[in-house]
């Protein structure tokens, strides 16, 4: 059976499940049965070959190549029962939950662990007392999932579209795991278009790793992307995912692509590193968007307290209820040196990261690390309606400690917001997607790496480092009495008051004092700026750097608009009243 057959037979048995389970609930019952039923045939060849009944550990880890180099499927036990056909032939149906449970225990410990995250003994106890456990398990046995017949790769396609499409099903909650292939594709090929000539050297090894990896859609998109340039070429995949379920898929999706699976932890990554001190050549990430970081305050503000700039947040922290420039700041604490070959990281987060907090604050002092070791190299701004639980704007950014000559100290900002088509149907909020040509349009003016307009407007400028920063300065003025008297403090200096205190921002660009001589002074000859309460900030606008003036309507038009609306307005009424 060819794949797209295979994955179309296996999408065919979620639709025994209907009336006895929610669609969102299909992927917890399918996709483990997948890899349990891909397990079962290796293990069925095997038995096939009337080996001994107790394997050692050599022979575990020689089952284990049709897999995986170095992950043995079995523990030390007895594999007489140890097949699905052999269960749906027994004439007594109702041991065939107990049996299945008896198989998952002979499984080694970080197999087993994958059915334990997809909570899966509960859910073959939910069939049973549904009478859907016979019915599913004989239906899985219909299909050959042998990796002799299956390959390792066309059994990660069938798993990835099996994923895709219970995603979909998902939309409420797809999003915190689930990020749209196209935009995966996007920063994959921006993540790794400098480094195309050291990627196809031969037998190339380079470390990829994703802090919060969902499903593990970005380091599978990113492996294919380097088998596609260098077939001999290998990444050393890492991660980590807080989510039991999503860290159970990508994991079997691993196994059955025959990838190592013994880097790839469950956990709070910013409440617990379990790669603490490790370094990668490669990061790419989909952090949740404004996620709340209460739950990890404790131990984050403890470190960053403790160990500062030799940890993770030294730079500083955002606000609680936004978590996402922790994920960034985690990602660049993982950053190899320049002189030892450096770093490069793709990471998608929403607008806030960009322009929230003041001078001073912990996301602007974020920003200014960043800006003044010159570490972003590009961000681009994505089309709205992408994603499946969000309809905001989105951005990749590209971080990096090895820029090119030419874009060192410069910033290159791509505005992508129309490089996308209309869906023919929804799904949740995704309502646009990217196809390739918009993939290439969008990597060719990040390569180009010169300003760009298309149809008469701006989609690239490149800015200098200094151009987002700016001076945050308080302009404080005299209290005065009722008499307008200025009064004193008793250092002889005027009381500022405070129900006339402003704020300003003046870009580096502009000379401070010259500033507050030509522009502030002229206005109010007795106003001061408190030297010591000058504030550095940075900041990036999109809107501001790729503003287009739409020409408003001629006054005549609107109005006739106007009556048009009243009169419709007023026929209503009358239908309702009448």
């Amino acid at each position: 059976m060819a794949g797209e057959n295979l994955s179309a037979f296996i999408w065919s048995i979620a639709d025994l499940l209907r009336d006895n389970y929610k669609r969102s609930d299909y992927a917890k019952i399918i996709l483990p049965f997948t890899i349990l039923r891909r397990i079962d045939c290796v293990l069925e060849t095997i038995m096939s070959s009337n080996i001994e009944e107790h394997l050692d550990e050599t022979e575990s880890k020689e089952i284990s190549n049709y897999l995986l180099s170095d992950e043995p499927i079995i523990s030390n036990s007895s594999i007489s029962s140890l097949s699905l056909k052999k269960l749906v032939i027994h004439p007594n149906e109702s041991l065939i939950e107990g049996n299945i449970q008896n198989y998952l225990q002979s499984l080694s410990p970080s197999i087993r662990e994958i059915f334990d995250n997809f909570d899966f003994v509960n859910q073959i106890n939910r069939l049973n007392e549904s009478n859907l456990l016979y019915l599913i398990t004989k239906h899985f046995t219909k299909i050959d999932l042998h990796p002799k017949n299956v390959s390792n790769l066309e059994m990660g396609r069938i798993f990835e579209e099996l994923i895709r499409k219970f995603a979909e099903f998902s939309n409420e909650t797809s999003g915190e795991h689930f990020t749209p292939k196209e935009v995966v594709y996007l920063m994959v090929n921006l993540l790794f278009m400098n480094d195309q000539k050291v990627l196809k050297n031969s037998n190339v090894l380079r470390k990829l790793y994703d802090p919060a990896f969902g499903t593990g859609g970005m380091l599978s998109a990113a492996a294919e992307y380097l088998k596609r340039i260098n077939p001999k070429g290998q990444f050393v995949i890492s991660g980590q995912e807080i989510n039991p379920e999503s860290y159970a898929i990508c994991k079997a999706d691993m196994l059955l692509k025959g990838q190592n699976i013994n880097k790839i932890f469950l956990g709070n990554t910013l409440s617990h590193d379990h790669q603490k001190g490790e370094q990668h050549d490669y990061m790419l990430s989909n952090p949740p968007f404004g996620v709340d970081w209460r739950k990890s305050q404790k131990e984050v503000k403890e470190e960053h307290k403790s160990e500062g700039f030799s940890g993770r947040f030294g730079p500083g922290l955002p606000r609680v209820s936004d978590g996402s420039l922790l994920f960034l700041l985690h990602l660049i604490s993982k950053m190899r040196k320049s002189h030892e070959g450096g770093s490069r990281i793709g990471i998608i987060l929403n607008g806030s990261p960009m322009f929230s907090g003041p001078a001073g604050s912990g996301e602007s002092e974020i920003r200014r690390y960043l800006f003044e070791n010159d570490l972003i190299e590009a961000i681009v701004q994505l089309p709205q309606e992408l994603f499946y639980n969000t309809g905001i704007s989105t951005y990749i950014w590209i971080i990096t400690n090895t820029k090119t000559s030419e874009r060192k100290g410069k910033v290159q900002l791509i505005d992508a917001s129309r490089c996308s088509c209309k869906l023919p149907k929804s799904l949740g909020n995704k309502r646009q997607t990217m196809e390739e040509k918009h993939i290439l349009e969008i990597t060719k003016i990040y390569e180009s790496f010169r300003e760009l307009k298309k149809d008469g407007k701006l989609i690239c400028k490149i800015f200098n480092n200094e151009e987002f920063g700016y001076h945050s300065i308080i302009i404080d003025r005299p209290k005065r009495n009722q008499n307008g008297k200025i009064l004193i403090n008793r250092n002889g200096t005027p009381k500022a008051d405070i129900r006339l205190r402003e704020t300003e921002n003046i870009p580096f660009s502009e000379e401070l004092s010259l500033y507050i001589e030509k522009q502030i002074l002229p206005y109010y000859n007795d106003a001061w700026v408190d030297q010591d309460k000058i504030k550095i900030g940075y900041e990036i606008s999109f809107n501001k750097y790729f503003y287009n003036f739409k020409k408003s309507k001629p006054l005549a038009e609107i109005n006739q608009e106007l009556k048009d609306l009243n009169n419709l307005i007023s026929q209503i009424t009358k239908k309702i009243i009448f």
